[in-house]
């Protein structure tokens, strides 16, 4: 144990702020699994805790990993992945269903033999922000035209959104809002900017007419979209929204102090009250003082971010850093807003804090890269190893 402390490495703040969320998240994964061990299972908690204690270990297994690795490396990585996870975006979304609804047959790939379920979304989200970040930092300082950038960067990236957005349209916005904004910080022309946002716009609308006008051509959510829109704008009390419903009951019920570790009682009606509204649990049993907390801890996460950006070496790991960094941050904002009805229902889990494996992992994995960064800020370019296959390949990208 002395010997795997030894060997960690990068910034000290953000290890204690993922300790710190990390170690939290257990009070209110015990505590909201109550339901579902009732609904689905025999009625016993510790298994859900166990599992959740699983994907943390593998979480920070992967992180750890990842943070001694060199992160100019993933320059290469993410052009390598680029393929890959078309592909397997392509197979998610074409699958068979295995139900009626298609919520989460067609999001998620089952790993044979361990049983874990994988939502290649995620991992997809986070190659395209890194080959993005690689791709502004080639063309800093560089006059280039917007026809120049179509097949090298748009391309990709519309290939990748287009193939998230038939089933996850959360996603797949706060992605493109995530590559708009480090575009942006990038220093990519803002009035190609402009022509990027206006294409998409364009080719959404086509998207919903296409979808409207053959509703069976491919595997789609636009109807639930349209519900959830419809709902968050209708705020009567209806069965559609119930979820949101219960979870301000739980809000105001916690108050300023809350009702005390595992006293929630909106956990035992809310469906997903261990991953998209867990928040509300939070508010309701640790009150207004957890809520703001655990808020903190995320504007210090991004504050760490922006400062470990900021002593990078390299355009690349600067925006390496943002890429990665803000999107977590954004995603935690997104789930507290779909909380307290200032957002629809999204879908979105809050990092580090919901049950479910694939969320923990990107996040950790995104963390790990981060923590490079931090490391490759300490280094000089003068201690690359030219000789190091992997540095060839990356000059040669």
């Amino acid at each position: 144990m002395n010997k795997l402390l030894i060997n960690i490495k990068g910034d000290k703040p953000l290890w204690v702020v993922f300790i710190l969320l990390a170690s939290f998240s257990f009070l209110p994964v015990y505590s909201s699994a109550s339901n579902l061990a009732y609904l689905y299972g025999d009625g016993n908690t510790f298994s859900y805790l166990f599992k959740h204690f699983i994907h943390l270990s593998l979480g920070f297994f992967l992180m750890y990993m990842v943070h001694k690795i060199p992160y100019r490396y993933f320059r290469g990585i993410s052009i390598l992945m680029i393929p890959i996870i078309l592909v397997l975006l392509a197979y998610t979304i074409f699958q068979p269903s295995i139900s009626d609804s298609i919520t989460n047959s067609n999001r998620w790939i089952r790993i044979p033999i361990v049983g874990f379920g994988f939502q290649p979304s995620t991992l997809a989200s986070i190659i395209i922000l890194i080959y993005v970040a690689r791709y502004l930092s080639k063309i800093k300082d560089k006059l280039i035209t917007f026809s120049q950038s179509i097949l090298p960067l748009w391309v990709p990236v519309f290939l990748t959104i287009s193939l998230i957005l038939p089933a996850n349209f959360s996603t797949s916005a706060i992605l493109f809002s995530m590559v708009m904004l480090l575009c942006f910080l990038g220093g990519y022309p803002i009035k190609y900017l402009i022509g990027i946002l206006s294409s998409a716009v364009i080719l959404f609308s086509i998207f919903i007419l296409s979808v409207k006008a053959y509703p069976d051509l491919f595997p789609n959510r636009v109807d639930t979209w349209k519900s959830r829109i419809e709902n968050f704008v209708d705020s009567k009390e209806t069965k559609s929204n119930y979820q949101i419903e219960k979870a301000k009951i739980a809000i105001a019920t916690g108050g300023i102090t809350g009702l005390g570790p595992g006293k929630s009682v909106q956990k035992n009606f809310l469906p997903q009250s261990s991953s998209d509204f867990i928040f509300a649990i939070i508010i309701e049993e640790y009150g207004l003082i957890g809520g703001l907390t655990l808020i903190f801890l995320y504007l210090w996460f991004l504050f760490r971010v922006i400062i470990i950006s900021n002593k990078s070496n390299s355009v690349f790991g600067s925006l390496l850093a943002i890429a990665l960094g803000i999107p977590i941050v954004f995603q935690a904002l997104v789930n507290m807003a779909v909380a307290v009805q200032l957002f629809p229902v999204t879908g979105q889990p809050l990092p580090l804090i919901s049950n479910g494996g694939t969320s923990i992992w990107m996040t950790c994995l995104a963390i790990g890269i981060i923590q490079s960064v931090r490391i490759g800020s300490e280094i000089s370019e003068d201690e690359i190893d030219e000789n190091n296959p992997l540095e060839i390949l990356k000059e040669t990208i």
